[in-house]
This record gives C-alpha cells, structure tokens and sequence, in this order.
C-alpha cells in the first residue's frame, strides 16, 4: 500500500472526512508528504502558525503544556491513525499548545494552503467541518458537566479507558498528567489508583500504569 493510501485510510476513520468518497479521499491524500522526527523532536510549539494538518503513520507525538512549576504537561497523546491540527488548520490561528516526538516518528503532512484550495473545490467537505465542529462543541459541553457532576472516580476511569483504547494495557502517563486529564489534583488521582492497585484492577509502575481488569474498570467508567 502507498504512502497516500494509507494516509487516505487514516482520513476515512476520521470523523471530518468519513462520508468521502474513495476518489476524493484519493484526491485529498496525494496533497500530503511526509515528515520524520526523531525521539524528543518539537514538532511545533505553542503560538506557532497553524499551517498544516498532521496524521500519525508510526510513533508517537505528545500534545504538551507547561505548568506553572515549570514542568511539561501531556494534554494527549496521538498515536498510529490519528490526526490532530483540524482546528489550526481551519483557522490558521497560532498553536494553542506543543507537539513533540514521544518516539521516533513518521507523520503525514498537509498543508492548509493546500487544504483550503481543495475546499474550495469540494463543498462538501466543508459541510462535513461545520458538523464536526458543532460534534466538538458537543463534546467539550458533555466534559464540562462531566467534570462538574461526575465522581473523581467515573472520570478517572473513563480517562483510563480512552487512553487503553488508544495505547493498550500499559499506559504511559504520570498521575500529574492524569490530574490535568481529570481535573483533580495528583493527590486525589494517587489516592484512587493506589485503592484501584488494592483491588487488583491496575497496577502501578514509575511513569506508567498497567491495566490489569479491564471489565471492572470499564464498569467504574459506566458508573455502574
């Protein structure tokens, strides 16, 4: 498979791109090249241009902040098939955060110049952009309550479970990190990890947090 098949893929499993059909998402692919990073490299840092839209082929790349201690935050974590810079894209407004190499990385790149001129040519995607980001906003309104009205643990374990979805059973990810995610201060997040550890539901190592029942877990995350 060629590197814009498999990039046209990635943007099928996309919520912005997924009623394309396969000669427009062909269309939309050979727009896109290639970028390589090596472990640690910033690929783009807050109050950047927002020039271009990324998808993962391989590696890892972290979505990070900094904290007012002067530590790194990681907002999220993106890993093979996804996309992020959808926003940026659109709008061509600055980087709202970093973006760094978790590993070594290959991503596939296209440029909002070019993005836009094939919107112009293709209406319906457009249309597709307003549904998404009508979905964010959606999105973002459902976390605010669930961050108000939902339980340190239902949030915690949903997070968990999202991350698992992503990465596996072994999530690489500090309890600080996990806090931000959650809205919780790393004390609490500690508190219930180590009663979850008690359980048998997770383990705890440094920096990373085995997953061990996944069917509890998911039944914490239900609220059930």
């Amino acid at each position: 498979m060629s590197k814009q098949a498999e990039f046209a893929v990635i943007l099928k499993m996309n919520a912005m791109f997924a009623d394309l059909g396969t000669d427009e998402l062909q269309r939309l692919s050979n727009l896109c090249h290639t970028q390589h990073l090596g472990n640690g490299e910033v690929l783009f840092q807050k109050g950047d241009a927002g020039d271009a839209l990324f998808g993962v082929r391989r590696g890892q790349v972290r979505i990070e902040t900094g904290a007012s201690d002067g530590s790194r935050l990681t907002l999220n974590f993106m890993g093979p098939g996804d996309l992020f810079g959808e926003v940026a894209v659109l709008d061509g407004q600055n980087r709202t955060a970093d973006a760094t190499a978790g590993e070594a990385s290959e991503l596939f790149v296209l440029r909002r110049e070019d993005f836009l001129a094939f919107l112009e040519r293709e209406p319906k995607v457009a249309i597709k952009i307003i549904a998404l980001l009508c979905q964010r906003i959606r999105w973002q309104s459902e976390r605010m309550e669930e961050s108000m009205l939902q339980p340190l643990p239902v949030r915690l374990a949903r997070r968990l479970c999202a991350l698992a979805a992503d990465f596996g059973s072994e999530v690489h990810i500090s309890q600080e990190q996990l806090g931000v995610f959650v809205g919780a201060a790393r004390e609490s997040v500690n508190r219930q990890l180590q009663a979850w550890r008690k359980e048998a539901i997770l383990d705890l190592q440094r920096g990373r947090i085995l997953l061990r029942n996944m069917t509890k877990l998911t039944a914490i995350a239900r609220n059930e």
